[in-house]
């Protein structure tokens, strides 16, 4: 009878965890960078809590033949960002530490993606 009390409680410690969100699962904190839009405007964008492990391929530059990529990324997560020059995390890439790390207008990139 115990046996199946604990085995009970242990299943059901278990759903409770496996139910609860993780911390794993975003980049705390805002990711920004800046573009030129279409009309010469020059834009700052902020990707807000941005999910880890994926690849983000920044919205509206993922066509390297109609727009210019993005510049002076600020990495205000608590996540290592790996930025890269093409869509899809593809090309040359640079990496900026968490909790401030950027880079000038100098570095080009299309992509990131977070620890």
């Amino acid at each position: 009878m115990r046996l199946r009390t604990t085995a009970a409680a242990a299943l059901g410690a278990l759903a409770l965890v496996v139910s609860l969100p993780g911390s794993a699962s975003a980049a705390d904190g805002d990711f920004t960078y800046t573009y030129t839009t279409s009309h010469g405007y020059r834009q700052t964008v902020a990707l807000l809590d941005p999910p880890s492990r994926e690849c983000v391929t920044l919205p509206g530059l993922d066509d390297p033949d109609t727009s210019e990529p993005a510049d002076t990324p600020w990495n205000n997560t608590g996540s290592t960002a790996t930025v890269f020059t093409g869509p899809d995390c593809d090309g040359a890439h640079y990496t900026l530490r968490p909790d401030g790390g950027h880079a000038s207008s100098r570095l080009k990139l299309r992509s990131v993606v977070f620890s």
